[in-house]
Parts: structure tokens; sequence; C-alpha cells
């Protein structure tokens, strides 16, 4: 006999129907990861500061103060973090090869208030320096400016600084791929909509692509975290940016000042940080949209004991936020970068055997004690991808650990059909 149906192809259709608009939301506004690279840190430097040498000598300095590549190997040890010496070996190289991931040109708290001549002149200036180290090939992968937020005290000078930012790059050639374009202090959906439509005015006016310029939004104020309504705008202004939001940036000291916090007591740890960093990353999940913890302002300067009292600081805070699913933070002085770079290799490196192991079998349905499903399959992929996109392990540690390729990698991570390596031949 053969089976018997309730539903027919009327009842199909029907829910076809129903669900149309909830498969059209799905497939635009969340449509998962788009693979793009997620640097693992913003460095901030005042504008005028740039010059094209900037990233090299944030690098040399940071080996330096470190003690060079002994003084890391035994930075790394004093932190507890296993294999002192290959560490110190990969985070040597990165400080010789690409220092900085992501450079923030700062016209905002960094650059201060000073007259409009002076800041349209820095303005202009930062663009040529920009596009100089494009040209030369020295600037990090990511770069770009944060410019004053749209509050209506600084509105006009920061859609000014803007403005000659982006005409002056365009001037000097194609704008940089990586370019970042920083939106501070936002309070509300309608100054992230009129960021969008100041973008279109200057993709308009340079005759640029549609959709070419995008921004982070920094979240450092509660109205983005609970609204007068009751509403939760660090989601909404996502999908309210038509595609351009690139980023969360949580501020550590704006936004635990706007809750009162004492000084003191302003931290990345703080429970009022954690509370609002758990809301945007429930925000960003599934969109594309990247999310980054804040700073430490505790800097590695001084006597040695203060500067190991605040690597040892800065260290933990990268572990901690690693270890809650933020790949990214900023740092404020180059002497954080050694620390950045060891606890983030560290982080991949100590998970990386178990995790491709556990991959390992989950391709090749190898028997194991774990049964992982597709979506933990994808989350071991990321880690991996995420680990070798930094420099932490290497293709060739992958392919013999996890017996698969790095385009099969690619492909479970970014969540494509081919689940096997004989598949991917």
């Amino acid at each position: 006999m053969s089976p018997r149906h309730a539903l027919d192809a009327a009842a199909l259709a029907e829910v076809e129907s129903r669900l149309a608009a909830t498969d059209e939301l799905l497939a635009n506004s969340y449509p998962g990861d788009d693979g793009r690279r997620q640097p693992i840190h913003t460095a901030y430097v005042p504008a005028d500061r740039f010059t094209p040498e900037l990233p090299a000598q944030w690098g040399a300095d940071a080996l330096n103060a470190a003690g060079g590549f002994a003084g890391l190997a035994a930075l790394a040890q004093k932190l507890g973090l296993e294999d002192p010496a290959a560490l110190a070996e990969l985070v040597a190289a990165k400080l010789n090869s690409e220092p900085i991931e992501d450079l923030r040109l700062d016209f905002e708290d960094g650059f201060g208030v000073r007259s409009d001549a002076e800041e349209d002149a820095a303005v202009v200036e930062a663009a040529r320096q920009v596009a100089k180290a494009v040209s030369d090939g020295v600037a990090p992968p990511f770069i770009g400016i944060r410019f004053k937020c749209f509050e209506a005290p600084t509105r006009a000078r920061a859609l000014r600084t803007l403005d000659l930012f982006i005409s002056e790059l365009v001037a000097q050639g194609p704008l940089p791929e990586g370019l970042v374009l920083t939106l501070p202090k936002v309070t509300t959906i309608d100054q992230v909509e009129a960021m969008v439509y100041v973008c279109e005015k200057l993709e308009e006016v340079h005759g640029l692509p549609a959709g070419r310029l995008r921004f982070e939004v920094q979240m450092e104020t509660p109205q983005l975290i609970l609204s007068h309504e009751g509403t939760v705008p660090s989601a909404a202004l996502i999908h309210a940016g038509k595609g351009r939001v690139s980023s969360l940036h949580y501020g550590t000291y704006d936004y635990s000042a706007s809750l009162g916090i004492a000084a003191a007591y302003q931290s990345m740890e703080h429970p009022a940080a954690d509370y609002a960093k758990n809301v945007m990353q429930v925000a960003v999940a599934g969109t594309g949209v990247h999310l980054s913890d804040g700073s430490t302002n505790i800097l590695p300067l001084g006597d040695p004991e203060a500067m190991e009292r605040a690597w040892a600081l800065h260290a933990r805070l990268v572990r901690r936020h690693l270890e809650r699913g933020i790949y990214q933070g900023w740092d404020l002085h180059q002497n954080q970068l050694a620390t950045r770079y060891l606890a983030t290799y560290a982080f991949y490196r100590e998970g990386f055997e178990a995790a491709a192991a556990r991959l390992r079998n989950y391709v090749h349905k190898f028997e194991s004690a774990i049964m992982d499903e597709p979506a933990t399959a994808k989350a071991l992929a990321n880690f991996i991808r995420r680990g070798l996109i930094c420099g932490a392990l290497t293709a060739e540690e992958i392919t013999a650990k996890a017996e698969i390729s790095v385009t099969t990698l690619e492909s479970i991570a970014l969540a494509r059909a081919i689940q096997t390596e004989e598949s991917n031949a």
C-alpha cells in the first residue's frame, strides 16, 4: 500500500506563502558569515601622528619593549602560556611582518578639539599619508578614520572631516581595499540612517560603486542597549544600516561613565560591560556583522614590575573576550601588541589539537566518543580558520592534524556543502 498523505500540494503551497516573508527576512537580514577577514584588534593613534612608517615602528617598539625573542618567550612563560618558545617565534614574526592588523586614525577623543583650519589640514594630510602607505605596500590590511560623533555640537565637524578625508583619498587614487570608517558615540538608529545617507551621497559625488562605503558603530551609550521605548536599538540599527554596518565596537570608558560607574571600577570585565556585550553579541548573530570588545587603559609603561602587571592584565582580558566568542579588541599603545599576539596565539594553539581531531573525525566519519553535528563542525572549522588567518596556525599544521585541505576547512567554516575531503577532490 502506498503511504497516505494528509498534506497535499495545496497545503505545501499555503505554507510556502505564509513563510515567504520569513524566507526573505532570513536571506536578507541574517545571511551569515560572508567569509571576510576580521582583524583580531584595532589600534588607535591620533590622526596627525600617522605616517606610513608607523606600523613597522610599532612592531619594532613592541618587540624591543618585550626584550626581543628571548623576552617574548620569558613573558609567555610568566603568563603561564604553553610552549613559550614556539609562541615567541610566531609573535616575533608577526611583529616584523604585520604588527598592526587594523589601524584607526583618530579625529575624535585622541585628536581633541582644534580649530577648523587645523583639523582640515590634518585630515587632508592623513588621507595623503594613508594613500602613500597603501601605495608603498606598508599599510595594515585595514585602515581608516574615526571622526567625531553625529550629536549636535560636533555634527558639522564630523561631516566635514569625513567629506575631506574621502575626497582626498579619491583624489589620490582608488580607495584602500580595507578602508574602515568609525561612527562613534551613537545614541539612536536615526544617526545610523543619517550615516547611510552620507555614504550614499559620497558614493554618488565621487562615482564610487553603490555600497562601497561601510562603517562600524561604536557602542558607547546605554541608549543603544535599551531605548526609551524599551526596545534594543543595537539589533535594529544593523538592519537600518542597509548592509553598510560592518561591525559593532564596545566602548569601555564612555559606556561605563554613562552608567555612573566610578572611574576606578571601569573595566572590560565589569558586569555592566558584560551585559552590554552579551546584548551586542546576540544582535550580530547571523547577520555577518562583526563584534569587537573595547580596550583597557592600563598600559605597559613605567618600571619593569608595572609593565609586567599591565601585560598580565591585558593578556587575561584578551583571553577572556576570546573565550566568550568576541574575536577582536582595541589596543591603545604599541607595548600592548606583545600580549595581544601572545594571548591570541596561545588561545588558538592550545585549542588546536582537540579541534583538529574532532573536525577530522567529523569530515572522515571516524568513530569517536564525541558525536559532532554540522553546527559544531562549522564552529570547529571557524576556530581553526581564525587561527590560520591571524598567523597562530599554519596550513601545514592544519593539513597534518585535521587531515583536510584549507579549501575544505573554508567550505565547512562558511557552511558550504563540501563535507568530506573526497567530495572536494
